[in-house]
């Protein structure tokens, strides 16, 4: 019933996308000053909210981008745009003072999506449902979804030990570099967005 290949081959490819090592930094630096709690309650979010998503388009999303008349390289575009603008908030130092208000929100946007749940993931996951032509390989993949997901919650539950090393000031430097990796990912993201446009055209 179980097929490992098809386990096996989208579980590393959601690891390679969804980077749970590379989500650290971006991670501690958008919760920074929060309270311990607080913080281990935006991880469990944050991964509620991607498993979410991901869930619903394996099970709607093609039909979802057909209605909406959405294509990939739009929604690859979209996500890289709203990674940009965190980016950006990162770099200047904005996230400084958040409100509670924003301490909900970002749980959700962007640790949930798109930075999580990204079109690279929920593509991925489009394609492998459509490809599952039996009921042994439909487990497989929504095993490896799970179990991908559980992954990302215990790296960032988990994570929050490093704040307690690196201190306010390793905090701030941690913010800055997580800013650009994101920038970095972002400017990719819409890239590799617009080279699929124009090779569509």
């Amino acid at each position: 019933m179980f097929d490992v290949a098809v386990f096996g081959s989208l579980f590393l490819t959601l690891f390679v996308i969804m980077d749970p090592p590379g989500i650290t930094p971006i991670f501690l630096a958008l919760t920074a000053g929060r309270p311990a709690r607080m913080q281990r309650r935006m991880a469990l979010q944050a991964v509620a909210v991607a498993f979410g998503v991901i869930a619903v388009f394996g099970l709607l999303g093609q039909q979802i981008l057909d209605y909406l008349h959405v294509s990939v390289p739009a929604l690859m575009i979209a996500g890289g745009l709203l990674l940009l603008l965190i980016a950006l908030d990162l770099l200047t130092g904005k996230t400084d003072e958040p409100t509670q208000t924003k301490d909900v929100n970002v749980a959700l946007v962007p640790l949930g999506m798109p930075l999580l749940a990204g079109p690279g993931a929920i593509v991925s996951v489009i394609l492998a449902v459509q490809h599952a032509d039996t009921v042994g390989s439909q487990i497989s993949v929504w095993t490896a979804i799970i179990v991908m997901h559980v992954v990302l919650w215990l790296t960032m539950r988990y994570s929050l030990l490093i704040i307690r090393v690196i201190k306010d000031g390793g905090v701030v430097l941690v913010t800055r570099l997580a800013g650009m990796m994101l920038s970095a990912i972002a400017v990719q993201q819409i890239i590799n967005g617009v080279t699929q446009v124009i090779q569509n055209a």
